[in-house]
């Protein structure tokens, strides 16, 4: 069993510009413990703010009242007791301690010897006992001290072995490892100390944090930290979502973790971070679980031939087959099921003529569009166009009134007209009906103009236009459907003048 231990609410805090309040602090530690199941969080650094001491004993109140004040803990510093009181006053109980895990450092930044920084970190793990406060260790900048100053590593750990540390914590600082060193200077630390407790920390500076999860884990480490969505300083943490769906899927380890839980998690964080998750993050990204090429449902529907271990539902998501240029009829036939429409075999060839068309105006369409582009093919059917907008142009100038020009094809003849409008569709409107004017053809009067975005719709949503009209003591509707609005309302404007041109006007309304 592999623990996991959770850093969102401290490294994952550091994150440029992502700052939690108490309340969300607290909303987050109980998603963490009580709904995902991580074995302990790191909530905070000690002697931050006044701000931070305040989240620090809501979250800490919780955890006492809810029996998991021993999984909550605080980074603190080799402070003598500055830190220890921060943390006693807060309400906490577990320290996580800040230690030199290369000489660069002790000599550098400290600018202490070796045996001068370990006997200052024994007197603050003397006052850690007194005062009932647990400890583990952090080892900063690891990495860079096995790689420059092994000897130093294994000296400081040596004469700390035997003192009241549960757990030595070693952390890739500044994320310079690859996965080879990584399972190599893990193996390194297990063979020398084989009784003690190693967690392995990643930064994802290179984008190797998880592959040097797994080389860690493989070595043998008892604990990895995480973040949720990979928060963390400059290129982030490793990301929970990620790291269990390796360690369970590839590495064939246990957790407690509950990862039909991660999906609505990371999302409440994503909320209150403010940081969007990538679209294509694994686990947790929007389109990760849509297949797109038609070959991909097409195989899916046979048996299943695109689908591998990270099933949605294990996330708590749903796999999706997104609608585009791309679409083939098995990736419509796939959305279509699920929604519950059945087509005959030439409706499916039209409505998939039409999603393609469509795909090719905007990045995806989604399924809360479909049905309006059933729909649109199904009301479209008509055996003979004797009116067709050929073509048009608009200018719009700040200040002034919308231009346009329309060419038209009536019964076989071109013709072309300009107009000014109140808008865009009002200036396109005018032009029509100038050309039907000169042909002494009759026009019906608009009574209702509606835009619909289906439901779930973003900026570049599908827009169905119903244009309610008048004609000849008849009120019938038209629909169009586009990308573009105004393209929308013409597509439904052609099939108004189709249907009076071969006077066909429904006798009921809709």
């Amino acid at each position: 069993m592999i623990e996991i231990m959770d850093t969102t609410l401290r490294d994952g805090e550091q994150t440029s510009g992502v700052s939690f309040a108490p309340q969300e602090k607290l909303s987050i530690a109980r998603l963490l413990l009580e709904e995902l199941g991580v074995d302990r969080i790191e909530i905070a650094s000690a002697r931050i703010s006044q701000g931070e001491f305040n989240s620090v004993k809501k979250v800490s109140d919780w955890a006492r009242e809810h029996g998991h004040i021993h999984k909550v803990e605080v980074l603190g510093f080799v402070d003598d007791r500055n830190s220890l009181n921060w943390m006693k006053d807060a309400g906490c109980e577990v320290l996580n301690l800040l230690c030199k895990g290369s000489e660069n450092h002790c000599i550098y930044q400290l600018k202490k010897t070796p045996d001068e920084h370990i006997a200052d970190i024994k007197n603050v793990l003397a006052n850690a006992r007194e005062m009932g406060i647990k400890v583990n260790i952090y080892l900063e900048d690891w990495s860079n001290g096995m790689r420059n100053s092994e000897d130093y590593v294994y000296y400081v750990v040596e004469n700390l072995r035997h003192e009241s540390i549960m757990r030595f914590m070693l952390p890739d600082t500044l994320g310079v490892l690859n996965p080879t060193e990584t399972g190599d200077y893990c193996k390194r630390m297990i063979q020398h100390f084989p009784d003690l407790h190693f967690d392995f920390h990643a930064h994802n500076d290179y984008d190797l944090a998880v592959a040097n999860v797994f080389e860690a884990v493989k070595a043998g480490v008892h604990g990895i930290h995480v973040t949720i969505n990979g928060l963390g300083e400059r290129a982030g943490n490793a990301p929970l979502s990620s790291v269990v769906a390796v360690l369970h899927d590839q590495l064939k380890h246990k957790t407690k973790i509950k990862e039909s839980k991660i999906n609505s998690v990371s999302r409440l964080v994503e909320s209150y971070a403010g940081v969007r998750i990538p679209a294509n993050k694994p686990v947790i990204g929007d389109y990760v679980f849509t297949q797109v090429a038609g070959i991909h449902a097409d195989g899916d529907n046979k048996k299943n031939l695109y689908y591998n271990d990270l099933l949605p539902e294990r996330f708590g998501r749903e796999r999706l087959y997104a609608l585009g240029k791309a679409s083939g009829k098995a990736t419509i036939l796939k959305n279509l099921q699920q929604l519950g429409i059945e087509l005959d075999n030439e409706m499916m060839q039209k409505v998939t003529a039409r999603v393609i068309e469509l795909g090719d105006k905007k990045e995806m369409i989604t399924l809360d569009e479909l049905p309006y582009i059933v729909s649109d093919v199904i009301k479209s059917e008509q055996e003979d166009q004797l009116i067709k907008i050929l073509n048009y142009s608009l200018s719009v100038t700040q200040g002034l009134r919308p231009m346009a020009n329309v060419k038209m094809e009536i019964n076989g003849e071109v013709f072309e007209q300009s107009a000014s409008g109140d808008g865009q569709y009002n200036a396109i409107s005018k032009a029509m009906y100038k050309i039907y004017k000169k042909q002494n053809k009759p026009t019906p009067e608009l009574i209702d103009y509606q835009v619909v975005i289906p439901p779930g719709g973003k900026t570049d949503a599908i827009v169905q236009t119903i244009i309610t009209w008048q004609f000849d003591g008849k009120v019938f509707k038209t629909r169009g459907l586009d990308g573009d609005q105004t393209v929308a309302a013409l597509k439904a404007t052609e099939k108004m003048l189709n249907i009076i041109e071969t006077n066909n006007i429904p006798t009921k309304q809709g």
